[in-house]
């Protein structure tokens, strides 16, 4: 079951079901959908540029497919809900994060559908509002100085993660599947390690952005306070493009990412819950491959699906709930 597992978790704080107790997996997705729910209706009324969201929700999907050893004998990946809401908002940014991993979810098998609520509030809902939550007062009083935007993209991104690992030893322990007191330390001490990566890439992130698009850098731009920007920039055109070609790149390299086990899979092994993992009831594109190919190729083809399919998603998603572009007059170009 190991070996099955193994690419069924190996991306992030995802869940697999049978981890989570029916009652506990329950209340999260009622949780969650309110939480979801609510932010749709802030997007509304916030109308923000929601071809960007698709293309952010792109990149954040491609990242995660490339882990990187953090700690000997462990890996560890992207979130993406600190960035994602320091670049949109809280709202939206909640949303891209929550429509990719319902994506890994449902199309790659990556997570589990009982504990899906319990996924998305504690990789999309959380990290986005913790994220803005601490980035927000850090970059107002640093008025948007190189050094500013640095601290508050690595402390968000770190703090970020570290709340999501928080969140899952409350629901493991909840479950009774591991006692809290083994359960906590072990998940905030890997992923203390892992969140240095996502400081670091939501950091070097918003400092690229800064210097090719600087007038949304970083786009705090709903009414929980007023939008930060800079003068001058590239076109949003062009960071488009480049966000996906950003992203497809991302999706060729991601047959190198690390072997080793992520952070929850990692603790799993070593307090022995993770014979509790149930595998997936059916198979689409399981573990990020094709059915059939067995090359690296595979994995780049289903990574190229996912990438090509999030934002179409998200943005057919959106425009069925009345959320549309914004006007030209209302871009920040």
């Amino acid at each position: 079951m190991l070996q099955s597992l193994h690419g069924a978790m190996v991306l992030g704080l995802h869940l697999p079901d049978g981890l989570l107790t029916v009652p506990v997996a329950l209340a999260w997705w009622v949780i969650a959908a309110g939480t979801v729910g609510y932010a749709v209706y802030r997007v509304r009324e916030e109308q923000p540029d929601v071809a960007m969201m698709g293309i952010l929700a792109a990149c954040i999907f491609a990242g995660q497919m490339l882990n990187v050893t953090v700690l000997h004998g462990t890996s560890g990946h992207l979130l993406g809900g600190a960035m994602a809401a320091m670049l949109l908002g809280p709202w939206a940014g909640m949303l891209v994060v929550a429509a990719v991993v319902a994506l890994q979810a449902l199309l790659f098998q990556d997570g589990g559908i009982l504990v899906l609520g319990a996924n998305i509030f504690n990789m999309g809902v959380v990290t986005a509002l913790l994220g803005y939550g601490v980035a927000k007062p850090l970059l107002q009083r640093t008025q948007q100085h190189a050094w500013g935007i640095s601290l508050a993209g690595f402390v968000a991104g770190w703090v970020s993660v570290m709340a999501a690992a928080a969140l899952t030893s409350l629901q493991l322990a909840l479950s009774g599947v591991v006692e809290a007191a083994l359960v906590f330390p072990a998940m905030l001490g890997v992923h203390a390690a892992i969140g240095i990566l996502e400081g670091s890439i939501t950091m070097l992130t918003l400092l690229l952005l800064t210097a090719f698009w600087p007038q949304h850098v970083p786009g705090l731009a709903s009414p929980m306070g007023e939008e930060i920007q800079i003068a001058g920039g590239m076109r949003p055109s062009k960071v488009a493009l480049g966000g996906i070609v950003l992203a497809l790149t991302l999706t060729i390299l991601a047959p190198l990412a690390s072997p080793h086990p992520d952070g929850l899979e990692r603790v799993a092994e070593d307090q022995g819950f993770l014979e509790y993992a149930l595998d997936a009831p059916f198979a689409i594109l399981p573990d990020y491959t094709i059915p059939g190919i067995d090359s690296p190729l595979s994995t780049i083809l289903a990574g190229t699906i996912g990438v090509l399919l999030i934002p179409a998603l998200l943005v057919g998603l959106l425009w069925l709930t009345g959320t549309g572009r914004r006007q030209r007059g209302q871009d920040v170009v």
